[in-house]
C-alpha cells in the first residue's frame, strides 16, 4: 500500500503532537539565553538597568521568533516545498538591496543589517534557512539523477557560489563558510557520489584560504589565532579573554551574574563570545549541559528526518536534516571559537545569543522542523 508523502494539518494534529524531546531542549535553550543574555549585559551596558533593557529586547526577539515558528509549523510542509525556490530568490534580491548605498547599516566595516527604525534585520541568517529549503527541494525533485555530476555539483554549487559572493561582498566569510559547509553535508547525505564530495570539498578549502590571503584582516586573525598571546593586547585579544574566562570557569564556575571578563574585557559577551561567559560563571558542568541540550535537539532532529524518510516524505527528511546541520554547525563554530580551535568569527549560538535576527530565524528553522513532524501520517508518527 502507497503511504501518503503529506497529510493535511488538520488530519494530522489531534494524533501527531509535537515530539517533546524535540521541543524540550529548545524551550530550555531558550529559558537560560534569557538568564545568560541578562548576565552578560549587565557587566557591559550600564549595570541592572542596562542588562534589563538588553533582556527586555531579547525578550522580544523570543517572543516574536515563537510566532515565527509557530506560524512555520503551522504552514504545510507542501507550501514550503514548491515556494522554496522563489523565497531563496527573494532572500538573494535581500542581499543585492543590502549593498546598495544608503540602504544597509554599516557596523566596524560591514554592512549586513537593515535599519528597521529602532531595530536592524540582517538578511544573512535569513538566507541560511531558506538555503535548506532549497536544497532540500533540489535533491528530492532529483532524487533519480543523483550520481549526475551537474545535478549533484554544478547546480547547488552555482547557487551557493553567488549567495557566498553576495555575503563577501558585505563582508560576512562565516555565513558563507557555515552554508557552504551545510550544503557539502546535505550533498553527503542526498547521496552524491563521495569523489564529487572530495573535489568540492577540496575546491572550497582552497577558496577559503584565498579569501584569507588576499584580506589583511583575515590574515591577522588567523596569525592572532596560531598564537594569540603574541599581540594579547592586540589581534589576540578576543581570543586571550575568551580563554581567561573558560579557564577561569574551572569546574564550577565562579558563580551566576559573577563574571569578571564580561566587565570590559570580553567583547560581544552577550552574542558572540556568550560561551564564554556560560563557562566562566557556570564552569564545565554549565558547558556540559549546553553540549547535552544541543546533543539531545541534533538526535531529535535526525530521528524526525530518519522517520519523515521512511513514511516516504523525502523533502521532510531533507529539510529536517538540513536544519539539524545548520544549527549544530553553527553551535560547533560557536564553540570552537571560544576555545580558540578555529580562528575568530563572529557567529551567534543558536537559540542563546543577543541579536534579533539570530533568534527569529533559529525560531523559523525549529517551525519548519515542527512543520515536518506534523506532516507525516498519522500511522507513522507513533513510531518515534
Amino acid at each position: 500500500m502507497t503511504i501518503p508523502a503529506v497529510t493535511t494539518w488538520q488530519g494530522s494534529r489531534a494524533s501527531s503532537p509535537f515530539d517533546p524531546l524535540l521541543v524540550l531542549p529548545v524551550l530550555a535553550l531558550l529559558a537560560f539565553s534569557a538568564i545568560m543574555v541578562f548576565s552578560a549585559a549587565i557587566g557591559t551596558r550600564g549595570g541592572i538597568s542596562g542588562g534589563l533593557a538588553v533582556l527586555l529586547k531579547h525578550l522580544f526577539s523570543i517572543a516574536l521568533g515563537l510566532c515565527l515558528g509557530f506560524a512555520a509549523a503551522s504552514t504545510p510542509l507542501d507550501w514550503w516545498r514548491k515556494s522554496s525556490r522563489i523565497l531563496l530568490a527573494f532572500g538573494t534580491v535581500l542581499l543585492v538591496l543590502l549593498l546598495l548605498p544608503g540602504l544597509g547599516h554599516e557596523v566596524n566595516g560591514s554592512t549586513r543589517w537593515f535599519p528597521l527604525g529602532p531595530l536592524r534585520f540582517q538578511p544573512s541568517e535569513l538566507v541560511k534557512v531558506l538555503s535548506v529549503l532549497y536544497l532540500a527541494d533540489h535533491f528530492v525533485r532529483n532524487a533519480s539523477a543523483v550520481t549526475s555530476f551537474r545535478v549533484s555539483i554544478v547546480e547547488p554549487a552555482f547557487v551557493v557560489g553567488v549567495l557566498g559572493v553576495l555575503l563577501l561582498l558585505e563582508p560576512d566569510l562565516g555565513c558563507t563558510a557555515v552554508i557552504m559547509m551545510v550544503a557539502l553535508g546535505m550533498m553527503f547525505l542526498a547521496g552524491t557520489p563521495l569523489r564529487y564530495i572530495g573535489g568540492a570539498i577540496a575546491v572550497a578549502v582552497c577558496t577559503v584560504a584565498v579569501l584569507i590571503m588576499i584580506a589583511p584582516y583575515r590574515l591577522e586573525r588567523v596569525m592572532g589565532f596560531l598564537d594569540p598571546f603574541a599581540d594579547p593586547y592586540g589581534s589576540g585579544f578576543q581570543l586571550v579573554q575568551a580563554l581567561i574566562a573558560l579557564g577561569s570557569g574551572e569546574w564550577l564556575g565562579v558563580g551566576l551574574g559573577a563574571s569578571v571578563q564580561k566587565l570590559f574585557y570580553l567583547p560581544h559577551a552577550s552574542n558572540d563570545f556568550l560561551l564564554a561567559v556560560v563557562g566562566e560563571e557556570l564552569g564545565l558542568v554549565g558547558v556540559a549541559m549546553l553540549l547535552c541540550l544541543y546533543s539531545l535537539f541534533l538526535w531529535r532532529a535526525f530521528r524526525l528526518a530518519n522517520r519523515a524518510a521512511r513514511a516516504g516524505e523525502l523533502f521532510g527528511a531533507r529539510v529536517a536534516q538540513g536544519i539539524g546541520l545548520l544549527l549544530a554547525l553553527q553551535m560547533m563554530f560557536h564553540f570552537a571559537v571560544n576555545l580558540g580551535l578555529v580562528p575568530t568569527k563572529g557567529l551567534t549560538l543558536p537559540l542563546m545569543s543577543y541579536g534579533g535576527s539570530s533568534m527569529l530565524m533559529s525560531c523559523l528553522a525549529i517551525g519548519l522542523l515542527l512543520s515536518v513532524d506534523r506532516s507525516l501520517p498519522p500511522s507513522r508518527v507513533g513510531a518515534r
